[in-house]
């Protein structure tokens, strides 16, 4: 069953070990109650005593539905869920001497991946001893930072790692498109006529 991972989260009615616990809820006043006593409106409501907050001193509980309660639970979760937006970070690797070719193709695909949201990370791999024209490397990241300046914005300028140099970028926020409003053109009276 789907709800089986939040049943086990939260202690209910026998369950809760407190000597006292606060009520919170619409149909009760909120105060520290004796669990027994606790207990007893749960049972005479028809409905279910549940820990919400264990940490607290004394614990909270809450009278309602169990069933319900999880119901809640779960659609909340499901709506922060639906809120979080997913960032995918794309890889774009050159050499140390990228032909102008192979640059402005990657350069291509790089603008449709930030078009699309996505993070972008490009770096140059050095290899054997390429290393030498690290200068190069960091150059050519320069330079495409600067060719999508108007795409993205750099989180982190050229890095050394390894036998890698690496730039972060990250697209920029689209601008809603503003209304242009032109006056209109008096309009001529036909009495004048």
């Amino acid at each position: 069953m789907k709800n089986d991972n939040l049943k086990g989260q939260h202690r209910i009615n026998e369950q809760i070990r407190a000597k006292e616990v606060r009520i919170t809820g619409d149909e009760v006043e909120s105060k520290v109650y004796p669990i027994a006593q606790a207990l007893k409106m749960a049972e005479d409501m028809e409905m279910d005593l549940v820990e919400i907050s264990p940490n607290a001193q004394p614990p909270v509980c809450r009278i309602i539905e169990y069933s319900k309660f999880l119901y809640q639970l779960k659609k909340r979760q499901k709506e922060q869920k639906a809120k979080q937006v997913k960032v995918n970070v794309k890889e774009i690797r050159f050499g140390p001497q990228t032909d102008d070719h192979d640059y402005n193709f990657k350069l291509k695909h790089a603008k449709g991946f930030l078009e699309d949201g996505d993070k972008v990370k490009a770096y140059v791999f050095f290899k054997g001893r390429s290393i030498l024209f690290k200068e190069q490397g960091e150059v050519l990241l320069l330079r495409f930072a600067n060719d999508l300046e108007d795409y993205a914005k750099v989180d982190q300028l050229p890095v050394l790692e390894g036998k890698r140099m690496i730039i972060f970028l990250s697209p920029k926020k689209k601008e809603s498109a503003k209304k242009v409003v032109k006056p209109e053109a008096p309009k001529a009276d036909k009495a004048a006529e």
